[in-house]
C-alpha cells in the first residue's frame, strides 16, 4: 500500500503499548534492517552497531534498566544505537579499504581524505569527543529508522530512558569500544494504547521555520 509522506508522518507517534506477540515480519524487517544500512553519517564512516534484540530473555535484562518501560519486553524487534567511543587510523584505513574495494578505485588515491579524516578525528580536540559525535550520528540512524518505519505502517518508540552503563554492561559494548546511546521498539500498537488517538501536538510553521 502506498502512503504519502505526510500521511506517514502523521500516523507515526511514540507508541506507549505494543501489541505483545505480533511480530514484524522477515519481508517487512528487511527492509528495516536496510534502511539503518542506507543512513548517511559523517564522513561516511558509520560509527555505530545497531543492536537488534529479539529474545524474550534478553529484553527482560533490559527492561529492568529500562525504567520499567514495557515497550522493551512487548514489542518485536528493539533496536539499540550503539556509538563508538574511540577512532583509530586503523578503523579509518578499514573505511578506505572498503571504499576502494566497492568503487573501484585504490586507497592510494584517497590519501588527501584519509589526512583530513585522521586529523580531524584522531589526531585534533575531536578525537576528545568521540563518543558525542558518534552520538549525533546514531540519531541520524534513529530518524531514518523511525521514518522506514512510518512508511511501512510499523508502530515504533524512541526511547532514552535507560541506563546506558548497564546496557553496555549487558551487551558487552564497553570492550568492543561501543557505548548505547539511543534505543527504538519496534513492532504494531495495542488497541488499548490511548495515545494512539490523541492530537498530535505540534506548534505552526510560523512560529517554527523561518526564510532568509
Amino acid at each position: 500500500m502506498s502512503h504519502s509522506l505526510i500521511a506517514d508522518l502523521r500516523w507515526r507517534y511514540a507508541t506507549k503499548h505494543f501489541a505483545a506477540g505480533k511480530t514484524i515480519s522477515p519481508e517487512t524487517w528487511n527492509q528495516l534492517e536496510e534502511s539503518l544500512l542506507l543512513t548517511p553519517s559523517s564522513f561516511g564512516l558509520q560509527p555505530w552497531k545497531f543492536l537488534v534484540i529479539t529474545s524474550p530473555e534478553m529484553k527482560q535484562k533490559l527492561l529492568a534498566h529500562s525504567w520499567g518501560q514495557k515497550q522493551v519486553t512487548d514489542c518485536s524487534h528493539f533496536v539499540v544505537f550503539a556509538g563508538k567511543t574511540t577512532m583509530d587510523h586503523q578503523y579509518i584505513d578499514e573505511f578506505l579499504a572498503d571504499t576502494a574495494a566497492k568503487r573501484g578505485t585504490t586507497v592510494e588515491s584517497m590519501a588527501g581524505y584519509r589526512k583530513m579524516m585522521t586529523g580531524y578525528l584522531v589526531h585534533d580536540a575531536r578525537s576528545g569527543q568521540i563518543e558525542e559525535w558518534s552520538a549525533r550520528q546514531c540519531y541520524i540512524a534513529l530518524g531514518q529508522f523511525m521514518l522506514a518505519c512510518a512508511s511501512l505502517r510499523v508502530d515504533a518508540c524512541p526511547m532514552e530512558g535507560f541506563v546506558p552503563a548497564e546496557y553496555d554492561k549487558i551487551l558487552g559494548l564497553t570492550e568492543r569500544g561501543l557505548t548505547a546511546t539511543v534505543c527504538c521498539a519496534a513492532g504494531y500498537r495495542s488497541e488499548a494504547d490511548k495515545y494512539a488517538s490523541l492530537a498530535k501536538v505540534r506548534y505552526p510553521k510560523e512560529k517554527l521555520v523561518e526564510y532568509l
